[in-house]
């Protein structure tokens, strides 16, 4: 047993021919004062399997009870290279050892419903690619360009042809395994989509009460797993066999029966899940409006991945057709806002093989300017925060301007801009200023990041701390460079720029 890693029992008992989704076996672990429950399942042909997560070194007594009945010791030990599950640690994320965790996904929904020939190409893809993280789904996907019938499914049928998902597909559960865990060697976290509504199988239309046995039979395989987040939907508001009801009994259910409490979120269409629920870890938004992100970040008090802003390709849909040039852009805007972007791609094929629905290879312009602003965030002393304050943040709120934090010569200007700010609604405030956010964020004093997007600045002033010392290196998004620009700067700086779009300004502290 390691630390951080899945242990694995395995038993031989009876060979079941029928309903063995729900099987009583239950394993308690301790160690000290810990004490973990977790469930069993069954493997077929005889085999029973316990699978635990073992968070802390030291002697673990296990005792199993049910359809196998024993008991044992195991010494776990100290973890020298895995750090553990990533968790939520206020408004970013960080592995249980503390070391910080800057999610780069990717998007690949059908990856595990492909022939093996694809899913290999697919993961010798994913290798030499910058994601850390990639959204995929356990049920098949029946969209545009995803026709393909996938090579088996999550239960078997039953006699009138209907699921019966109290007889899961073990041929299923043994593929889509080896797939997580070809994944989890490349250390990328993976963001397992539990339900979505573009489904011609009918996975999507099953009772709640089968949901729920569904959830309990996933749970008690890949809960010990310790890579995997659960998304609860891609865009749960589009499937109209659930109800309100029913996802927030879905999202009780996933949370109360997962006894490692890996990280958890719900993807939308339209309505934003309500990412302010306690068994919530983290917003998971699909949405463009990422001059928003650092008002959602301030209200959620939690990470907000921009999971879904639109693909780079030459789709005719919206969603489907941006350019890679128009995807840094919003990698860039979201990162430099203290939030997470996820990339996709969606470009003609004659094989109809999209990278955001089956995989492949990568064709597009983004991956490679995408490692590059990885490398500056893993390079950073911490996470990133918004910058507080702004026009934005003036225009939403209905209180008058505190004149006495503003210099005497510009409090004309201030009293006529914030009278004229509230004659209007909220919605036009919002709607008139967002085109004019600016993208900063910091950490602490430590660094300061400011993205300039399409603005063509000649020069910006800077106000430091006075006490402390920094240098400005300036980033040239696109063509992936850094040059430092001046040293030995504090307080009040004039900085000249060469007054083009696509440049990032980054401030550290050297002193």
């Amino acid at each position: 047993m390691k630390q951080h890693e899945m242990y694995e029992l395995v038993f031989s008992g009876e060979a079941l021919a029928d309903n063995w989704a729900q099987i009583d076996l239950t394993a308690e672990f301790t160690c000290g004062d810990t004490v973990k429950t977790v469930k069993g399942f069954y493997d077929g042909e005889g085999r029973y399997i316990v699978r635990f997560l073992p968070e802390t070194a030291g002697e673990w007594h296990w005792k199993v009870t049910g359809a196998v009945n024993t008991e044992g010791t195991e010494i776990c030990e100290a973890a020298e290279n895995a750090h553990g599950l990533v968790k939520a640690v206020d408004t970013h994320f960080e592995y249980e050892d503390g070391t910080l965790f800057v999610p780069f996904g990717t998007t690949v929904y059908a990856l595990a419903h492909q022939e093996d020939a694809l899913v290999e190409q697919t993961l010798a893809s994913l290798k030499a690619a910058p994601f850390n993280k990639v959204r995929m789904c356990v049920f098949p996907k029946h969209y545009d360009y995803n026709h393909n019938e996938p090579p088996c499914y999550a239960f078997e049928k039953n006699a009138a042809g209907g699921w019966d998902v109290n007889r899961p597909c073990i041929a299923f559960w043994h593929r889509f395994e080896k797939i997580l865990k070809r994944i989890a060697e490349m250390d990328i976290q993976i963001d397992l989509i539990l339900f979505h509504p573009y489904d011609r199988w009918e996975f999507s239309e099953l009772a709640q009460r089968d949901n729920l046995i569904y959830l309990d039979y996933l749970l008690r395989r890949l809960a010990a797993w310790p890579n995997i987040w659960w998304s609860l939907a891609n865009e749960y508001d589009l499937n109209m066999k659930k109800t309100l009801a029913d996802w927030e009994e879905i999202e009780e259910y996933v949370a109360q029966n997962d006894p490692f409490h890996h990280l958890l979120s719900n993807h939308n269409c339209m309505c934003f899940w309500d990412s302010t629920r306690p068994n919530i870890s983290h917003a998971s938004l699909q949405t463009k409006g990422l001059s928003e992100i650092p008002r959602w970040i301030r209200e959620y008090q939690k990470p907000v991945i921009i999971d879904e802003c639109c693909y780079e390709g030459n789709l005719p849909h919206f969603w489907g057709s941006i350019s890679g040039q128009e995807m840094v852009r919003r990698f860039w805007r979201c990162y430099a806002s203290g939030a997470y972007c996820t990339h996709g791609e969606t470009f003609l094929s004659d094989d109809e093989i999209l990278w955001w629905a089956r995989g492949g290879v990568l064709k597009g312009e983004s991956p490679k300017r995408i490692a590059f602003l990885r490398q500056i965030m893993e390079s950073l002393p911490g996470p990133l925060s918004p910058k507080v304050g702004g026009f934005l943040d003036l225009a939403r709120s209905n209180d008058p301007v505190n004149m006495e934090l503003v210099p005497q010569e510009m409090r004309g200007f201030f009293k006529a801009f914030s009278d004229s700010i509230h004659r209007m609604s909220v919605e036009d405030r919002t709607a008139h200023l967002g085109g004019e956010h600016a993208w900063e964020s910091h950490c602490g004093e430590e660094a300061y990041l400011t993205y300039f997007d399409l603005q063509c600045y000649g020069e910006q002033t800077v106000n430091l701390p006075k006490d402390k010392v920094y240098q400005a290196e300036l980033i040239d998004v696109w063509n992936m460079t850094r040059e430092v620009i001046v040293k030995h700067i504090s307080g009040e700086t004039k900085l000249t720029l060469p007054g083009r779009d696509n440049l990032a300004l980054l401030i550290t502290r050297i002193k």
